[in-house]
């Protein structure tokens, strides 16, 4: 039987990542992504040997009502990957409230909204998989990124509140929180930053995205079929 998993963010490191450890299990998959059109390009190519579905969707988050640009294109639906993200670093006295609207529009609005919408996909046949990608920060915040640091705990809020929701009608909704991981959105930081990070890490070193992407898996697989309403540190003892 086919699987169908919308997974938005698919053009960041983490999401192609997920995107590949999917397609090799056979899922089908819609691949949102917002300006990267040419690395969802390059993605399709690779996962085409994987013979799937794979339909790119572009959408822009940063927009208040971004997620109305996906839902027309949703059909059959098994599971919502929400892995979009953008991160903010500086005082919270120097921030913006554009900046601060456009953190809350692409990691709380735009996934709550279309989880509203694509939930009745969900509720008509009592099944599905929510997983939210959050980030370590969301647990126990961030100095110097205050505003992305409140936007990624009120995912973790979102994930134990509507996992609750819709736990009767065989719906799960779990979230990962990863630490750092070798991604573009890290590449702002020197070597001797990443040094300093890695450093600080109990198993010191910094996580590779499939790290990430099997976490996903699992959570969509029968093997956690018991979970919902969890967090998933995957941080290397970074925080505990």
């Amino acid at each position: 039987m086919k699987k169908y998993v919308l997974l938005t963010g698919a053009s960041g490191g983490i999401g192609q990542a997920i995107a590949l450890h999917l397609a090799a299990k056979g899922y089908h998959l819609y691949l949102h992504y917002n300006q990267n059109k040419q690395t969802i390009q390059e993605l399709m190519e690779k996962l085409q040997p994987y013979g799937g579905e794979y339909i790119p969707i572009q959408a822009d988050f940063a927009s208040i009502n971004g997620y109305q640009a996906i839902v027309p294109h949703i059909f059959s639906l098994d599971a919502i990957i929400h892995c979009g993200g953008k991160s903010h670093y500086g005082l919270l006295v120097d921030l913006k409230q554009d900046e601060v609207q456009e953190l809350f529009n692409i990691h709380v609005l735009n996934p709550l909204m279309l989880t509203k919408e694509l939930l009745p996909k969900f509720l008509s046949k009592r099944s599905g998989n929510i997983i939210v990608i959050t980030s370590i920060w969301g647990q126990t915040g961030a100095a110097c990124e205050v505003a992305y640091s409140s936007a990624k705990g009120a995912q973790i809020a979102f994930v134990k509140s509507l996992s609750k929701e819709v736990a009767l009608n065989g719906i799960r909704v779990n979230a990962i929180a990863p630490g750092a991981v070798e991604t573009p959105m890290m590449e702002g930081f020197t070597p001797e930053e990443m040094e300093g990070i890695s450093f600080d890490i109990p198993m010191g070193r910094i996580a590779k995205p499939e790290e990430i992407a099997s976490c996903a898996a699992f959570l969509l697989s029968e093997e956690s079929s018991y979970m919902t309403g969890q967090v998933l540190a995957v941080n290397g003892g970074w925080y505990t």
